[in-house]
Parts: structure tokens; sequence; C-alpha cells
């Protein structure tokens, strides 16, 4: 969790203080211990960060927080799309910026919410990674893109995926600190189940997110069968056999007794054709893992990368279940909107 100073410039907003953290906040501003449910609650149940709103609070006390204390994000756009997918641009206080995306579906509103500023895998479909990986976000920075879509949204959303700019395990333990806030019972109580960490990273980190016990559901960025083939599409991704990280995946389905997706990126040419379907069966089948297909959003620092044709993707598709696997083929989803991830942070940083 970040670190609490007692008060002044470095305080951390609202939204990444645990129970605890709020507690000795107030306490230092010598009032009584029981306040800190009352914000804590105020903060993770009703999404107030600004403490002026806390009208169960005294107002000298509110003015003293708002003196101390500023939200971690401030939204600087909202971009909706016809099929009713929303993007929203925040900016962070040192004037980075980072996505957030909600996407409904029937009864479903997933947030797609980000762990890092920019990406050090360079995926190449990805705008994320365009720049390389420029920090992590703090506690705060991911538990408050929840909260403020939640706000927008009137209700809570029903599930959350760790699937937007960044990779979420190199940034675990801001990561499992704002998970543990979003589920705190006394705060949004959101279920571990309905949350979903993608990891596109290293065996050994999906094994430090098995010890942590958090509960969650985890996808692998996978987009390849075969070491060549993601050497080329996820550059930055670290050296060692593909198999390993599907092993890995594995001995999470084991621990947890929840199957895992592996998440596979389709693009024409690179990675659609009948050898990788037959490739990707032989790595994934019988292993637990749900594979699932989703088509390209085109990117436009990427112009030469497009999505399959429809048949392809079934062809695809057919493969897998040819083989006994598990497979669901994704529809594209705010490509008016340049929903692929980080795309639209990278063109607002272009100017364009």
């Amino acid at each position: 969790m970040d670190d609490l100073p007692a008060d002044g410039p470095g305080t951390p907003p609202l939204s990444g203080m645990s129970l605890d953290a709020m507690r000795d906040f107030l306490v230092a501003m010598d009032e009584p211990p029981y306040r800190a449910k009352q914000v804590f609650q105020a903060v993770q149940q009703r999404g107030q960060l600004d403490p002026t709103d806390m009208t169960a609070l005294p107002i000298a006390l509110r003015q003293r927080m708002a003196e101390q204390l500023t939200p971690a994000l401030a939204l600087i756009e909202e971009q909706a799309s016809d099929d009713g997918t929303t993007k929203f641009l925040f900016e962070l206080a040192d004037g980075k910026r980072v996505e957030t995306v909600l996407i409904p579906e029937g009864d479903r509103n997933t947030v797609c919410v980000s762990s890092q500023v920019g990406c050090p895998i360079r995926c190449v479909f990805c705008a994320s990674g365009v720049e390389g990986l420029i920090r992590n976000l703090t506690t705060a920075e991911i538990a408050e893109q929840l909260l403020l879509v939640r706000a927008r949204l009137g209700e809570r959303p029903s599930h959350v995926v760790l699937m937007g700019m960044g990779e979420p395990l190199l940034n675990l333990d801001a990561l499992a600190d704002a998970i543990r806030l979003w589920t705190n019972r006394d705060g949004m109580g959101f279920s571990p189940r309905r949350i979903t960490v993608s990891t596109a990273g290293t065996p050994s980190k999906v094994d430090r997110l098995i010890e942590l016990e958090l509960g969650v559901n985890l996808a692998i960025s996978l987009h390849a069968p075969d070491d060549e083939t993601r050497a080329r599409l996820v550059p930055g991704s670290p050296k060692g056999r593909t198999a390993d990280l599907v092993e890995a995946g594995t001995r999470f389905a084991r621990k947890t007794g929840r199957d895992v997706t592996v998440e596979y990126v389709l693009m024409a040419g690179e990675n659609d054709q009948p050898q990788h379907a037959e490739r990707l069966a032989q790595l994934v089948v019988g292993r637990h893992i749900h594979v699932n297909l989703i088509p390209l959003n085109p990117v436009s620092h990427q112009p030469d990368l497009q999505a399959p044709s429809g048949n392809a993707c079934h062809r695809f598709v057919n493969i897998l279940r040819d083989r006994h696997v598990s497979v669901t083929l994704r529809t594209q989803r705010g490509e008016d909107i340049a929903a692929a991830c980080g795309q639209l942070a990278m063109e607002r940083s272009l100017g364009e």
C-alpha cells in the first residue's frame, strides 16, 4: 500500500487508503477512530472522493481533509461507441494519462482497468506499449478508475478486468492492494470471482499471484502458439518457452479450481492460419484452459495489421473445437472510438 505521511503534500488520495490507513490518518488529525469507517464507506461504497461531499462528517473535518487530499485522477475525455462501449481518458497528478473502458453486454457491465502508464510488453497490435513502460500506477490510481466509472454508471459494475494499459503482474503489489480495497466488505464488497487479472508475463509472476490468494480469475495474453510467433507479436515478453506460461496457468487452475482463459488476438496472416490453430490446440488441450479468440481491433500505429475474415475466424474456431478445446469468438467492440488498448492516450499525446 502507498506510504502514508502524517499530513500535507504526499498524503495518498482517499481512494488508495485501506481502512487501517484511513484510521491512522484521522487519528493523526485528532479525530476518533470510528470516523475511519465513515470515510472509508463514503469513498468505497458511494464514490465520494471530495471530502466536502461527505455530509455525515462535521464541516470543519471536511474542510481540513479537503485541504490535504486530492483525487488521484481527473477525467479529461470520454468517448461513447455506437455499441455502448465507453472509453475514459484520465490524467494523473504528474500529467501522464491512462485509459479505462466500460463494456456493456446484456446484463453485464465490465470495467477494463489499467495498471501502468505505458507497457513494457509491446504487443505489436497494442498502442499501450509504443513508448514502453513509463511508470507503475499507484494503488489509488488503479482503485480510483473503478470508483469513477461506477459513479458515471450509477451502479456497481458486474465485472472488472485488469486488461487495460500495462502488464498487471509487473505492478503486483499495488494491484493486489487495489483488489483488496474493491473486495473489502466494508467498502464496495466486490466479489473476487468477478475480477480477472490478465498477464502476458512470466510464470514466476503467475506463481506469486497464486501465493497471494486474492480469489481472482486469471487470463493469459498468449496471442501465439509457439515461441517464434510470440517473439514476433509480443516482442517485450520475457524470454522462455510459451509452454512455460501455459503450464503456469495450469498450476493456477489446479490451485484455485477455476479454468484459466487464454486471450488470443487474431491477426490476418500472422497467427490465424490452420497450422497456428493446430499448435494452439496441442498446447492447451486438457489443461483447464478456455481460449478466447479476439479479432484484431485496428490500431493507427500498425496500419498493415488487419483482422482476419469471418471465414478465417470460424475456421480457427472449428479446428480448436474439433480438437476438444473450449473456445469462444469475441465480437469487436468500440472500433469507432479507438477502443484498442492505449490507442486514445497515444493519439492525444501525439496531438491527433
